[in-house]
């Protein structure tokens, strides 16, 4: 029996196109010979559904036409429990569409690449490839992912961060302390969103506000960061998990205007998203050797210290005034899951796809070598449980 591999993409995401075009590359990528591959995709209402029909990109032009052509499925939150289930069974339909034995997750953004997915997994406790949910959030989360490296010795670029109800509240206290803390030009992000989706440059404080009011639509969260104007956008991807991992080569995307935006990205200056392999760039990027070690060593122990594991892009920002170098943001699910470094750098995607697999098969196995529960019952012990014992229960 092959391995079957339940690959996951959609969701309900603004990069939700974007996951169905990395999905369908990484689906095509992976060896029929060795394992089968179930398309699981999520609709933007958070609806679960497979099918063969799934695997051509061509047909998410019409969603309810191809939605009609696939089986609306569902998974159970037990643990140990791996299959597929139908939603609407037939009077002579098995109930089980199918059993994964591994899943990948090809998610981008809210609601499925932050550790709200990856929760569901690990409820399951199906084998998975990828960041678990607290480095998943942690990444996710520009605020605590800057928190998190500059306390471990990581460079960030200075930043000032607030809620949406704080802006309304107490705008011009925090305008005041962009002003005073920054200065302008700064740049506007919602805390918790990829792809440039609500991102923008403030050069006044007019700018600000405009900038801000539109990230507030995106996230609840809203992170202000001092703009390097003269900079340099160096993106490098990591494989492994965060006790052993391995570094590509480097790439510097180029942009069209300012700020990378959603179409240098993914429309690549043609007509129709192709994927992150599509945009412009230079790979490897041109710089001096010192430069591109240093920027691989923080790319590892950005990987390391937010415990990450998979295939994960960090972007870097350089200032080409005084050179210094930024940590900019880390994507634990990166557009075409960065497969494009990596041939770069000598590993080809079907052989990227199946060190995911391994990877993920590895840390389960891991995972099964730690105790979770002891096998005592405090409520079948003498006296049973009483609310005034010493020192707790520890768990």
């Amino acid at each position: 029996m092959k391995t079957n591999i339940g690959v996951f993409f959609g969701g309900r995401s603004t990069e939700h196109e974007i996951s169905v075009i990395s999905a369908s590359q990484a689906m095509h990528a992976i060896d029929r010979e060795k394992y089968d591959v179930t398309p699981i995709y999520i609709s933007k209402q958070g609806k679960f559904y497979t099918g063969d029909a799934l695997f051509d990109v061509a047909n998410y032009r019409d969603i309810p036409a191809l939605l009609k052509k696939c089986t609306q499925v569902y998974m159970e939150p037990s643990y140990d429990d791996y299959n597929l289930y139908r939603v609407k069974k037939g009077m002579f339909e098995k109930p089980v569409v199918t059993t994964l034995d591994v899943v990948i997750p090809v998610l981008h953004g809210s609601n499925v690449e932050d550790g709200i997915f990856e929760g569901v997994l690990e409820t399951i406790g199906i084998p998975y490839a990828g960041c678990n949910t607290l480095a998943s959030a942690n990444g996710m989360d520009k605020i605590t992912m800057k928190m998190i490296l500059r306390e471990s010795g990581v460079p960030v670029i200075d930043y000032v961060w607030f809620t949406d109800k704080e802006w309304y509240k107490k705008r011009d206290e925090l305008i005041s302390r962009i002003e005073t803390k920054i200065g302008y030009p700064v740049i506007v992000k919602p805390a918790n969103l990829g792809s440039s989706v609500g991102i923008g440059r403030a050069a006044d404080r007019a700018q600000l506000i405009e900038k801000v009011d539109n990230a507030e639509k995106y996230s609840s969260r809203i992170i202000v960061e001092h703009m390097v104007d003269n900079l340099k956008e160096i993106n490098c991807s990591v494989l492994g998990d965060c006790d052993e991992y391995e570094m590509s080569v480097l790439e510097e995307p180029i942009k069209s205007a300012e700020i990378l935006s959603y179409e240098d990205k993914y429309m690549g200056g043609t007509k129709g998203a192709k994927g992150m392999q599509a945009s412009q760039k230079r790979i490897p990027a041109d710089l001096p050797e010192d430069m591109t070690a240093r920027i691989k060593y923080l790319a590892g122990e950005t990987f390391r210290v937010l415990g990450c594991h998979g295939v994960s892009r960090i972007d870097f920002i350089i200032d080409d005034d005084t050179k210094e170098i930024f940590v900019n943001e880390i994507n634990t699910i990166p557009g075409s899951l960065s497969f494009y470094l990596w041939e770069a750098t000598g590993l080809k995607f079907d052989a990227l796809m199946e060190r995911l697999v391994r990877l993920a098969l590895k840390r389960k196995r891991e995972q099964g070598q730690k105790t979770v529960s002891y096998d005592a019952n405090i409520f079948s012990m003498s006296g049973g449980a009483k609310g005034g014992i010493k020192g707790g229960v520890k768990s």
